[in-house]
């Protein structure tokens, strides 16, 4: 028989606020998270000037200041969300047994930051000036690493990489190793630095960014007038663990897993299937799984990029799976945090998280111009509140990875 899974803690670092407070706060107001970018200067060329950057973050609050120099950005945000999400779910690491404490965080892109500061030194300074710090701040897998490193987590310790289904896919993991009982605690999700100058340059080049120098008209999925996605950044950590070892230590429950999908498209290396058929699936698999039907889900929390393709074939792909004439209640929060790459995924599963707790559906903000192709109800521009016994979350990443999962409210059902 598989262990039921819970959520017992939240961490997050985000365009919107780096506690869960915070950030939901902003959610649910409908706050726009979107600003001129000024982790750099804009030199000429660059056509995209707006980024979800994340705001009034101190990395001192956890991480020693002579130790910040050797951590890549993104690994500065894994740790400090996996230190909130652990304090969120009032774990002490001296009373776990460390051994069956995991890790699974992922990260789409990794040290980009710390990739283009050693390549102007390698080019400027020469290859023996080049920090041998460099490959352990960049390697992707090293946010997993230090949060395990910051925590004292020695249970499994693992990466997944699927670009924007990144942090969507670890948390789908970790929920397969508890299912299991090979862990009773991991923290999972995903975490994100690149709004760097070659981040925005090649996505720009990739004609994926939003070119509007309208912060609330940028990031506005579903709308007709959406011209690409808003750079976004951050991280999304949550503890998850077996309800048993939840429930014997008094944890506060603030959801639980019932079902995971993962599927590919073997379409394109950037487009979604134009069918939605690999998504449909991942979110039929996550229903199926739970064992009910579409109409039991309340909520949601689309991958909606505001780029052409995603959003309409998404569309296709929920009418797949709910039916063409659904009523279901769908929003995408990347209105107001852009798209955090690999952290996005576990972002917005803490969004559906928070919803089933409070009953409350975050906007879709920005939409003004309703697109024919993209003709479901998706919450716009205010929030509402709603009776939600179920919700999910989906991702849709570069290369035609799709994952999907899904929570139900907690009831203190045993």
């Amino acid at each position: 028989m598989q262990n039921r899974v819970v959520i017992t803690g939240i961490g997050v670092v985000s365009p919107l606020g780096n506690t869960k407070e915070e950030f939901w706060n902003n959610l649910k107001e409908g706050v726009c998270g979107i600003n001129r970018i000024s982790k750099f200067e804009l030199t000429e060329g660059y056509d995209v000037t707006l980024a979800a950057e994340v705001k009034d973050f101190d990395a001192s609050k956890y991480i020693e200041k002579r130790e910040v120099r050797r951590l890549d950005l993104f690994s500065q945000y894994a740790i400090y969300a996996a230190k909130e999400a652990l304090q969120d779910a009032g774990i002490d690491m001296a009373e776990e047994d460390a051994t069956k404490v995991g890790v699974i965080v992922g990260s789409g892109i990794g040290g980009l930051g710390t990739i283009e500061s050693g390549m102007k030194t390698l080019l400027e300074r020469g290859p023996k000036r080049v920090s041998p710090l460099f490959i352990p701040m960049v390697i992707s897998n090293m946010g997993a690493g230090n949060v395990a490193i910051y925590t004292g987590a020695k249970g499994i310790c693992t990466s997944m990489v699927t670009a924007c289904a990144t942090g969507t896919h670890c948390i789908g993991e970790a929920y397969r190793a508890l299912q299991k009982g090979t862990n009773n605690v991991i923290l999972a999700g995903g975490a994100e630095a690149s709004i760097t100058p070659m981040g925005i340059a090649s996505f720009q080049s990739l004609t994926a960014l939003s070119k509007s120098e309208d912060p609330k008209r940028a990031s506005i999925p579903f709308d007709k007038e959406r011209n690409g996605f808003v750079m976004g950044e951050g991280a999304g950590i949550v503890v998850m663990e077996t309800l048993e070892h939840a429930l014997n230590r008094g944890a506060n429950i603030l959801a639980e897993v019932v079902g995971y999908g993962a599927t590919g498209d073997a379409y394109h290396i950037t487009s979604p299937d134009p069918e939605g058929e690999g998504a449909a699936r991942a979110m039929a698999e996550a229903i199926n799984e739970a064992g009910i039907t579409p109409d039991a889900v309340g909520y949601i929390n689309a991958h909606g990029t505001s780029t052409e393709y995603n959003d309409k074939f998404e569309t296709l792909a929920i009418k797949k799976v709910f039916g063409e004439d659904t009523k279901v209640a769908i929003s995408s929060t990347k209105s107001m945090t852009g798209h955090l790459l690999g952290a996005a995924g576990a972002v917005e599963v803490i969004a559906i998280a928070k919803a089933l707790e409070e009953g409350f559906i975050p906007p879709t903000i920005g939409y003004e111009v309703p697109d024919e192709e993209c003709d479901l109800d998706y919450v716009p521009n205010i929030g509402r509140v709603a009776e939600l016994e179920y919700a999910l979350s989906n991702s849709l990443g570069f290369g035609g990875h799709n994952g999907t999962i899904l929570l139900k409210k907690w009831k203190g059902e045993v």
